[in-house]
C-alpha cells in the first residue's frame, strides 16, 4: 500500500472541525478516508480522584499523550492497523476497550492542538485552520458539553474562563501560523471544501 496522505484540521473548541472532517470524508469516499481525534488521545486520569481530574487543565498540550498519538499516526502511514484509546469525557479516563482503525490512503486527523507538537505537523501532508468567531464557538461548546457530556451551565462557563480561553490564546490561535489553508466558517464553507477536495486528489494521483 502507498504510504497514507495526512491531513491535519486544527482550530478553536466548537470552531467546526469535526464538520470540516465529516465534509472531507463524504466528499472523498469511507473507503479512501479514516478520521482519528485527538480528544481520544488524552491521558489517562483513574489514578485521581473524581474532583482532582476535575481540575485539570485539558486544554493544555501536556493533557494530550502527543506520544501516542504520533506513534499512531506514523503507523497508519505506514499502512498498519492501529487501536486508538476510547476517552469517557464524564469520568476523563480511558475505557477499558479500544478501536481498531485500519490503513486508509487519507488520514484525517483533527483537534485544538495537533499544530502545538512539531513532530506532528511534521508527518502532515496539509494543515487546515478553522477560523471560527468566539462567541460562536462558546455557545456551540455549552451546547456540546451541557447536552452530550452531562455538564452543568456553570461549570462550563468556569472552565472557558479559568483554562478554554487562556489555552485558546496562548497555544491554539499562534498555530494557526503553520496552517497552509485557513477556512472561515467551518464546515459550511463549501468553497474551500471542494479546493481542499481537488488538493486531496491530486496528492493522490501524483502519489499513483
Amino acid at each position: 500500500m502507498e504510504k497514507g496522505i495526512l491531513i491535519g484540521i486544527a482550530g478553536g473548541t466548537g470552531s467546526g472541525k469535526t464538520l470540516v472532517a465529516q465534509n472531507i470524508y463524504a466528499e472523498l469516499g469511507s473507503d479512501r478516508v479514516i478520521m482519528i481525534c485527538q480528544d481520544s488521545y488524552y491521558k489517562d486520569l483513574s489514578h485521581l480522584s473524581p474532583k482532582e481530574r476535575s481540575r485539570q487543565n485539558f486544554d493544555h498540550p501536556d493533557a494530550i499523550d502527543s506520544e501516542l498519538l504520533i506513534e499512531d499516526a506514523k503507523a497508519l502511514l505506514r499502512g498498519e492497523t492501529i487501536r486508538p484509546p476510547i476517552y469517557d469525557f464524564v469520568t476523563h479516563t480511558r475505557k477499558p476497550s479500544t478501536e481498531v482503525i485500519g490503513p486508509h490512503a487519507i488520514i484525517v486527523l483533527e483537534g485544538i492542538l495537533i499544530f502545538e507538537s512539531a513532530a506532528l505537523r511534521d508527518l502532515m501532508d496539509i494543515k487546515i485552520y478553522v477560523d471560527t468567531d468566539p462567541d460562536i464557538r462558546l455557545i456551540r461548546r455549552l451546547k456540546r458539553d451541557i447536552l452530550e457530556r452531562g455538564r452543568s451551565l456553570e461549570s462550563v462557563l468556569r472552565q472557558y474562563e479559568e483554562s478554554v480561553r487562556p489555552m485558546h490564546l496562548q497555544f491554539v490561535e499562534p498555530s494557526k501560523r503553520y496552517a497552509d489553508i485557513i477556512i472561515p466558517e467551518g464546515g459550511y464553507n463549501k468553497v474551500a471544501i471542494d479546493l481542499i477536495k481537488t488538493k486531496i486528489e491530486a496528492i493522490l494521483r501524483e502519489r499513483e
